[in-house]
């Protein structure tokens, strides 16, 4: 099986627990990061996650993926929340974030810029198309992009 399916059918064993539970599903990836591999779950609901939740969906889902013996080389599971930083990965992400200023980070620079800011406009499945401060439409392709995350004024 590939990752993504290791991927897409986490995802179909956790909605039910999320739906149960009142919680939405951010994310699910599966990686290998040094000599292990991980199946991590971003977790949300109204309000925000707490510890108890993640521990309360992680035990449904392990007593899930035992039972199907889906992913057969060891891994560490990880349900955490998605935290504020998180990615704009999916359609809903961008519809969330619709209006809202966004942070891109590019793989190369742009006139000598690889960080962008700006309120994001629009998006669709080649381009994300912001306004920036200056009253300027700028359009990145997402193949330009490394990270394009809800930007925070700290």
């Amino acid at each position: 099986m590939s990752k993504r399916n290791y991927e897409e059918r986490t995802e179909e064993l956790l909605l039910p627990i999320l739906e149960e539970n009142g919680f939405s599903l951010v994310d699910v990836e599966y990686v290998k990061e040094g000599s292990s591999w991980y199946l991590r779950a971003y977790i949300d609901k109204e309000g925000g996650i707490a510890v108890d939740d993640c521990e309360l969906v992680s035990r449904a889902l392990e007593a899930r993926l035992d039972e199907e013996d889906l992913i057969k080389e060891p891994y560490i599971l990880e349900v955490s929340s998605p935290g504020l930083g998180r990615p704009l990965k999916k359609e809903k992400d961008y519809v969330r974030n619709r209006g809202k200023d966004v942070e891109i980070r590019l793989y190369k620079a742009v006139e000598h810029e690889k960080v962008w800011t700006g309120c994001l406009d629009s998006w669709d499945e080649d381009s994300v198309t912001v306004l920036t401060g200056d009253g300027e439409t700028r359009t990145f392709e997402k193949k330009q992009i490394a990270l394009i995350r809800e930007a925070f004024d700290w």
